[in-house]
This record gives C-alpha cells, sequence and structure tokens, in this order.
C-alpha cells in the first residue's frame, strides 16, 4: 500500500516462555489480526539470555516466519540495553516497542500505520487496556486526553497535559531517525523509558494519537518488574533528575518549557515518585507485606519525594484542587506519618468507587 510507513516492532524477551507465544501471534497475525505484508513491519526479538524456553520459541516462529529477526544475547542485559541493541538494526520508518509479556490489541497494527500515514508524527501515543489474571481488564483512565489531540497533531507545548500519560515506551509508536537523533538512550534496570518518552514528547514536532485500543498490558504478573519489591525501584529519581537536567539545558540553548510544560513535568514526577510508592498487589500488600518499595525504605522514599519537590518546584506552580492537591500539599510539607495513615484510605477510596463503576 502506498504510503504506508513501515513500522518495526521490536520485542525484548527474557524469561515469559508462557506468554511469548500469544504475544508473537498478535504482532505477527495468527490471532486473527489479518496483517498483510503491504502493512511492512519488521519484528526484531531479542532474546536477552533467557533462562527458559523463550530462545527456542523465537526460533520457531522465526523459522516460519520471515519477519521475524531474532538475536540471542549470552548475557543478560536489561530491556533497555535490549531495545537499544534492536534499535540499531531496525530499518522500518517508524519503531514501537512491545513488552514479550504483553500483546498487541486486535487490529492494532492497521490503526496505527494509518494514523502515521495521515499525520506523520514523531511520536504517536496509543490508546491500551490493562489486563489482569482472571481475564478482567481495565481501561485507561487518560484515555480522553488521546482524544483531544488534534487530527494533525500537536506539539507537547500546547497540550502539557499529554505527560500525564504512562512514562512506557510501549504505549508510543516513535520516528526512527527522531528518536535515535534525541541524544538519549534507555537505561539500565527499572523505569528505563523514562528519559526517552519525555525527551521524545519535549522535543516532537507533531505528536499523534490512536484512540482505538492498541495494547494489552498485562498487570500482576509474578516477577515482572511492577509486580516486585527492589530497592531497584529508586531508579525514577534519577531517571526524573535526568529530565529536570534536560529541561534546563534546553533553556540555555534557548528552548526554554513554559510555565505550564514546566508545572506539568515537575507533577508528573511526583505523582509518579508516588505512585511507586503507593502501588501494591498480589505478593507486595499493604499489610504485613511491603509495596514495591521495601519498607524499611519508605520513610527514606518520601523524604527523597519532599526534597524533590522542594528543589524542582516552579515559582509558578499552584497546587491542583480536590485529593490530588491535598497529597501533594503533604508531600511539600514532609508530613511522612499523616501521608502514611491517609494515603491507604484514599486508595480504599479509589479501589471502591472502581468497583461500583464495573
Amino acid at each position: 500500500m502506498a504510503g504506508v510507513p513501515r513500522i518495526s516492532v521490536i520485542v525484548p524477551v527474557y524469561g515469559v516462555a508462557e506468554f511469548l507465544p500469544a504475544c508473537l501471534d498478535s504482532i505477527l497475525g495468527a490471532d486473527g489480526q489479518g496483517h498483510r505484508d503491504d502493512l511492512g513491519i519488521e519484528v526484531i526479538a531479542v532474546d536477552d539470555a533467557s533462562p527458559d524456553a523463550s530462545g527456542a520459541i523465537l526460533d520457531d516462529q522465526a523459522a516460519a516466519d520471515s519477519r521475524l529477526q531474532v538475536i540471542h544475547l549470552d548475557r543478560n542485559g536489561g530491556q533497555g540495553a535490549a531495545r537499544t541493541l534492536a534499535l540499531a538494526r531496525a530499518r522500518g520508518d517508524y519503531v514501537w516497542f512491545v513488552d514479550a509479556d504483553d500483546a498487541a490489541a486486535d487490529g492494532a497494527l492497521a490503526a496505527i500505520a494509518a494514523a502515521l500515514a495521515v499525520s506523520k508524527p514523531d511520536v504517536l501515543l496509543i490508546n491500551w487496556v490493562s489486563c489482569y489474571p482472571g481475564g478482567r481488564t481495565a481501561p485507561n483512565v487518560y484515555e480522553a486526553l488521546l482524544s483531544a489531540v488534534p487530527a494533525g497533531g500537536c506539539t507537547l507545548e500546547e497540550h502539557p497535559e499529554l505527560i500525564r500519560l504512562t512514562m512506557t515506551s510501549w504505549s508510543k509508536v516513535f520516528r526512527r531517525e527522531f528518536l535515535t537523533g534525541l541524544g538519549v538512550s534507555f537505561g539500565a534496570g527499572i523505569h528505563e523509558d523514562i528519559l526517552v518518552t519525555c525527551a521524545a514528547l519535549l522535543t516532537a514536532d507533531v505528536i499523534g494519537a490512536v484512540g482505538q485500543v492498541c495494547y494489552c498490558y498485562r498487570r500482576q504478573r509474578p516477577g515482572a518488574a511492577m509486580s516486585t519489591t527492589s530497592r531497584g525501584q529508586a531508579a525514577v529519581f534519577d531517571a526524573y533528575h535526568r529530565v529536570f537536567e534536560l529541561l534546563d539545558s534546553r533553556a540555555a540553548a534557548g528552548q526554554p518549557a513554559s510555565d505550564a510544560l514546566r508545572a506539568a513535568v515537575f507533577e508528573r514526577a511526583i505523582q509518579h515518585y508516588s505512585t511507586v510508592l503507593e502501588t501494591t498487589g498480589p505478593g507486595i500488600g499493604r499489610f504485613g507485606l511491603p509495596g514495591l518499595v521495601p519498607r524499611s525504605e519508605r520513610k527514606q522514599w518520601f523524604a527523597r519525594m519532599h526534597g524533590d519537590f522542594v528543589r524542582y518546584r516552579p515559582a509558578s506552580y499552584q497546587h491542583p484542587p480536590g485529593a490530588r492537591g491535598a497529597k501533594l500539599r503533604l508531600v511539600e510539607r514532609g508530613a511522612y506519618w499523616t501521608y502514611s495513615v491517609l494515603e491507604p484510605l484514599n486508595q480504599a477510596r479509589v479501589r471502591l468507587q472502581q468497583a461500583r463503576s464495573d
């Protein structure tokens, strides 16, 4: 099909043999998506020294489908390094990073290709659903932000609220030459895609969006980074410190962010810190068991949140109304014990509201 951009789909793979076949089928078409050759996709999967049968699954699929290339690594380097390696080999006009335990939704690639052909964005934001054990799904709570993006695209300055969307690489499709020209790369460990995401959104001349659900994000998978208590979660602080450095360097180069954009990035950072601190789930429950942040480090984590609030708060920043603003005021004051008592109650209230809406 003339004018349809070629898409490189990059899939880092480690210890996900249970989910990998469904992921590959969702991209290559065995699930009924009916992908055609004229969509022009290539899939580059990186076997990151996976200890299970993932490598063999990849080789079997590659033997059956020439669109799949497989890279086998002798030593595990993490998702960030795997993405960087595959990106260097990609030849598509656009790149989409898909996690091997997730899946593309039905019709995703056709919808993405159509949107890319229309607006030719630097970054295309896609819609997703969260998929839970047992088959329950939940919509993206920020999907209304996607519908607010004009058909011809926009910049982050024009719509600063887009920074509230998930800081993940899988939720975006990047123009390859734009991405490789940003001068940033995926970091090591957890939260490795925050800097790349922020740099891309800040730099993009055209940000597009697809309202159709294109991705199924698996939650509460045992062993996944966002289901595991780990000191490595603290990498989120370093990631946002680099984002603030990027804002400063852009300002020094004559590209200052508006007050509204700077405030949006600042609030997104504090919100991300608090989300990690508050996240619980199977195996990481709040009562009796730690959350993502080890219990012994929760007070120190809050202190770092408070420190970054004081350090990076823009002079023009105003607290939002309601419960979100009240929580941010506790962070600003460094009121750890009050926060610790009130936040579980707030989380329970949110869960009750969600249950009533289901």
